[in-house]
């Protein structure tokens, strides 16, 4: 029942969702980055991971989606990615997509989760957008309802890996409100854009939840001679 939705190559490279380019510069950087969380993962046997950023701006969904994407075209693997990001969910715009069901509509009309999952026209991959805001975010994160549906997502199938894209930490109490649903979180940080500051506050809050690593996204670093020395931004 899930939806398809055909997603062209034009806006995928619009929204740098360079991972479900096979033949981008940058996919490379994705499959490490792949490599190493489920070296964590696999060694925990963990299967839910959030992602979030000390503040706006680091590029927290990019990534949460790049990933996503890149753990999907692992073997024997299937990924839900979730949009939690309840205040401002906007994965399905990256995919150039408007849902007719959301996250909201689940929560506040008892929306079938089936009907609003799609996929991205991408194997293995499953989407759960948001689509509507949702102001009182963090008191519908420790809601009954949610609860139910975060263990739903996390226990349906023992090969999935659920992806969860949270709110920035130092924006709103939506991270710290669900780090109890989540087996490990990812941080992502802006080079040139995150302060060291609200880097160590932001690690500081989720302190009693395993971190297995933190992203330095939009840095400049020299490629390889094989692929040609160029500067470019992960």
């Amino acid at each position: 029942r899930t939806t398809v939705v055909e997603v062209s190559a034009d806006v995928l490279e619009a929204n740098r969702l360079v991972a479900a380019l096979p033949n981008h510069e940058l996919t490379d950087v994705y499959r490490i980055l792949r490599t190493r969380v489920l070296q964590s993962m696999n060694s925990n046997r963990w299967n839910a991971l959030a992602i979030s950023s000390p503040a706006t701006g680091s590029g927290k969904t990019m990534t949460a989606i790049n990933l996503a994407i890149s753990l999907a075209r692992e073997i024997n693997r299937t990924v839900l990615l979730a949009d939690f990001d309840l205040r401002n969910p906007s994965i399905h715009e990256y995919f150039g997509y408007r849902p007719e069901l959301g996250l909201s509509d689940y929560l506040f009309h008892d929306a079938p989760l089936a009907d609003m999952l799609f996929s991205p026209s991408i194997d293995r991959l499953v989407v759960l957008p948001g689509r509507e805001s949702i102001h009182n975010s963090s008191e519908m994160l420790r809601s009954p309802q949610m609860s139910q549906l975060i263990e739903e997502l996390k226990g349906r199938y023992p090969d999935r890996l659920v992806i969860f894209d949270l709110p920035p930490i130092l924006a709103v109490d939506d991270a710290l409100a669900f780090a109890p649903f989540t087996d490990a979180m990812l941080m992502v940080a802006e080079d040139g854009g995150t302060q060291r500051d609200d880097l160590e506050k932001a690690l500081e809050i989720l302190k009693d939840t395993p971190m297995i690593g933190t992203v330095l996204n939009k840095s400049r670093s020299v490629q390889p001679e094989k692929y040609g020395k160029r500067d470019h931004k992960a």
